[in-house]
């Protein structure tokens, strides 16, 4: 019975953080949902500032201590291996749905792009952000980042799966196309208002904190292999120098969500 509740857990944090991840592209784009970056209550700016960076820095806070190694370590002593990843992709939904519910527009205009092919481009660079997001996760193992095969290792009786060392496809050019993706897509707007300034600014400040956590636990998780590949492959853009081919073997993955 505890198998099967694991399942049901894992299968509905899985469905809340697909709406979710849903929702913040319309979020994002202005389009598709009721509340948006630019479309909510008004308030005055000092409020809107404070409760949006408040906001920013709750999903930076969660996200960063709960992936760390040391806080896994005590929270399963808590809950059960099986459903740790599960239990934190679930409580990213729910500070996103936070996020989105509680979001200040600041509708001050940064800049506005009016030229067709501009528009046109930068509107394709966002869809381009969101693509290479969710096909990077499958490269990796989508169903292991958040959480599933985890739940169903247990269900079957198998082990839950150790971290692995890969770099599959665009992990051979980009270290992080995970991060790359969302800030392709959070900085490609033909119309960046004060308040989508502030969000995107502030995602690019958690993801650049979050990669220098993430990799100071990948190198120590797998030591002189992923120092190697570190030096190879560019973090965010491609490496200008040509870099080595890696062994099937040696492949680094993304371990430290």
């Amino acid at each position: 019975m505890k198998s099967i509740s694991s399942v049901l857990y894992g299968l509905v944090a899985y469905a809340v953080f697909l709406g979710t991840i849903l929702y913040a592209v319309g979020f994002v784009g202005n389009f598709a949902v009721p509340r948006s970056i630019d479309v909510g209550p008004p308030a005055p700016f000092v409020e809107a500032l404070l409760v949006d960076l408040v906001l920013l820095g709750l999903f930076a806070v969660q996200h960063s201590v709960m992936a760390r190694p040391w806080f896994k370590r005590a929270w399963t002593r808590v809950v059960s291996p099986s459903i740790e990843r599960s239990t934190y992709v679930l409580l990213a939904s729910l500070v996103l749905l936070l996020l989105y519910a509680e979001w200040r527009p600041i509708t001050a205009l940064v800049w506005k792009v009016e030229n067709p092919v501009g528009v046109a481009l930068l509107g394709a660079a966002f869809w381009f952000g969101w693509g290479v997001l969710f096909v990077s996760t499958f490269l990796i193992n989508h169903f292991e980042l958040f959480g599933l095969r985890q739940v169903f290792a247990r269900l079957t009786g198998g082990e839950i799966p150790s971290p692995v060392f890969r770099s599959p496809l665009l992990y051979r050019h980009v270290r992080h196309p995970i991060y790359l993706g969302f800030l392709i897509a959070f900085w490609s707007s033909p119309r960046m208002t004060a308040g989508h300034l502030v969000f995107s600014l502030g995602m690019t400040g958690y993801i650049l904190l979050g990669i220098r956590l993430e990799e100071h636990d990948l190198t120590e998780l797998f030591g002189e292999q992923y120092r190697r590949y570190k030096a190879r492959v560019g973090m965010l853009f491609p490496s200008v120098t040509r870099s080595e081919e890696l062994a099937p073997s040696t492949r680094p993955g993304q371990v430290g969500r």
